[in-house]
């Protein structure tokens, strides 16, 4: 089984970080090998500390109102590789390593899967690119 990567960030860059109204900053889910997008999430400073420190991907869930350790329930767990913020500060990027099925609680690799036009929204199926 795969471990994360953990990150020694400083204090100083985690308190560059910009939240919003909410306490919740935007993560963007990256695969590390491939590049594709897997996922979107939030995070509070509590769980951007808790991936950084573990290496597990730590999310907020909003309709929850509970943390979500990515996978801990599901076996499709994500394993942290490499994380970014904006130039702004107010978005994260963590490129990972996804351990199990997928990223989406569809079951799909990724949670864009469907496109808009050409075959109306349908499922692209394998998380390939849609075709032109």
């Amino acid at each position: 089984m795969p471990a994360g990567t953990t990150i020694a960030a400083t204090d100083e860059q985690l308190a560059l970080v910009r939240y919003g109204a909410d306490g919740l900053v935007p993560a963007i889910v990256q695969d590390h090998a491939t590049g594709d997008v897997l996922m979107f999430a939030w995070m509070r400073a509590e769980d951007l500390r808790a991936t950084l420190e573990t290496g597990a991907m730590t999310f907020w869930s909003r309709s929850r109102q509970e943390v979500w350790v990515k996978g801990l329930t599901s076996g499709d767990r994500q394993w942290l590789r490499e994380a970014y913020y904006d130039c702004d500060a107010d978005v994260l990027l963590f490129k990972i390593e996804q351990d199990g099925a997928g990223a989406c609680h569809t079951g799909n690799r990724s949670c864009f899967y469907r496109a808009f036009g050409g075959a109306g929204g349908a499922p692209r199926g394998d998380g390939a690119e849609p075709e032109s």
